[in-house]
């Protein structure tokens, strides 16, 4: 599909099938993937009416059982709409609608209103334990969430890798709180961000633990699975964890620029309200460009050299497969 298109110019209806079960843009460009996870993670799709929803539904249900653009009275960008729409509510796997605050869609207006809590309420103990928790309990809300419906997480691993990151995220900030007392008012600003990045190391990996210990699903570039690599599991957590610190660095960096600038000029002296809003603000502009950007750092479905995986899974699918040099994995979220 061209990337030049515009999804919401309208087009003369035609009968070609267009394969839906790809994103729309280019995956192969940054360009490509960061339009896509904008579309996707847009925080105007939580104000769609269940009218809308449903009809989206319809449209993209009824394509996938061979209606033609003309039967369904849709142009191939209103199909491209209503498949975003639907990617946007609908769980891929189950086919149900997700709850509101775990889509990717409210991770913008979500995470702002967290972190800049987190960023203005650092310095107590009562207010870091209430924060990290908020933010964790948000985290553990998005992946059961966003859970796989063919090889689900078992609720007892997500309330694990609540209860750790949890603990790791306020032993952190506590600990770096407690080093850092006498240190300038920026370095205790930053603390969680340094909490934020240390949950993220444990959540993620304990999340996947399955995938560390019986490795990731490999495939063909058709679509075949071949076999299973613990390498190219490590490989995806290591890139979903670092976007994920750097999809939270800018807000949690910047905020806390200004907020020292503004106070080493006390121009908050008889306004110490206005410390969460400004806060929350910096973030929303911060993490609605940092979200889907980081989120497109890493291809998707990674390609990976048959000759870089363990020796066990390469000689498995030399001798199944003797053609197949390069093989693909789900990176994941």
């Amino acid at each position: 599909m061209s990337e030049s298109k515009d999804l919401s110019d309208p087009t003369d209806m035609v009968d070609r099938r267009i394969d839906i079960e790809k994103p729309y843009w280019d995956q192969n460009t940054y360009r490509g993937r960061a339009l896509h996870f904008f579309a996707v993670t847009n925080p105007l799709n939580l104000f769609v009416d269940g009218k809308q929803l449903e009809h989206a539904r319809d449209v993209v249900t009824k394509y996938r059982k061979g209606s033609s653009l003309a039967q369904l009275g849709v142009t191939e960008n209103e199909l491209w709409n209503c498949k975003y729409l639907y990617d946007s509510a609908y769980h891929p796997d189950t086919g149900e609608k997700m709850l509101l605050i775990g889509r990717m869609s409210a991770q913008v207006p979500m995470n702002m209103m967290i972190t800049g809590c987190m960023l203005t309420f650092y310095k107590t103990t009562a207010h870091v334990i209430t924060w990290q928790w908020v933010n964790q309990s948000f985290n553990a809300l998005v992946n059961y969430t966003n859970r796989s419906g063919s090889s689900p997480i078992p609720m007892n691993t997500i309330l694990q890798s609540y209860a750790i990151a949890t603990g790791g995220a306020v032993m952190t900030a506590l600990g770096l709180n407690r080093l850092l007392r006498n240190a300038p008012p920026l370095v205790g600003r930053l603390v969680p961000l340094a909490a934020v990045a240390a949950a993220n190391c444990v959540n993620i990996p304990f999340m996947r633990m399955s995938e560390l210990q019986n490795g990731i699903e490999l495939q063909t570039e058709e679509g075949t699975k071949v076999g299973n690599s613990k390498h190219a599991a490590r490989k995806a957590i290591i890139a979903v964890t670092l976007s994920r610190i750097l999809m939270a660095s800018p807000s949690m960096i910047l905020a806390p620029l200004t907020m020292n600038f503004m106070d080493r000029r006390k121009m908050l002296r008889n306004a110490r309200w206005a410390a969460v809003p400004i806060q929350v603000m910096i973030c929303g502009v911060c993490l609605t460009f940092a979200t889907p950007l980081c989120c497109a750092l890493f291809v998707q479905r990674v390609p990976i050299s048959v000759d870089e995986l363990e020796p066990d899974v390469r000689e498995h699918i030399h001798s199944s497969h003797p053609s197949v040099q390069t093989v693909y994995y789900n990176k994941g979220l």
